[in-house]
């Protein structure tokens, strides 16, 4: 492009932030990797977070804002109950028994881990969207 024919920087800026030019960029399934690991790990590190032993801030390339703030809601909730309750944290003791998902569009998973504790058996719900190239829960709920 020669220099008559360029863009000027006010112009190039308003069109870059009205194209939400940074906004995450949705990716098809086709170019992302197979779910299953990170629903796995990412059961894990919740449920470790929520136990005290893992600091969320690991877990937030793998969550987008909205999930982040909620689970972090959850984590200070943990972190209270169990300050109330003189209880120190501890590595959470759990096996994986399933996992269960489906896709009801391209670039979605809608996915549930069941995970079997010594006390009891829960079921972690998990949405994952493809953007920018790999998969972010957009929702979990710990069931």
């Amino acid at each position: 492009m020669s220099s008559s024919q360029q863009m000027p920087a006010a112009s190039l800026h308003r069109r870059l932030v009205s194209e939400d030019f940074f906004a995450p960029q949705p990716t098809s399934s086709s170019e992302l990797p197979d779910p299953e690991p990170l629903l796995r790990n990412l059961t894990q590190g919740v449920l470790e977070t929520l136990a005290g032993v893992r600091d969320l801030d690991q877990l937030a390339r793998w969550l987008t804002e909205e999930a982040y703030r909620a689970l972090l809601v959850r984590v200070n909730l943990a972190i209270r109950a169990r300050s109330a309750r003189g209880v120190p944290a501890a590595r959470p003791v759990h096996s994986i028994v399933s996992v269960r998902h489906s896709s009801p569009a391209d670039g979605v998973v809608e996915a549930v881990v069941v995970v079997a504790a010594p006390a009891r058996t829960r079921a972690v719900a998990i949405r994952l969207e493809g953007m920018d190239r790999r998969w972010r829960a957009t929702s979990l709920a710990l069931l």
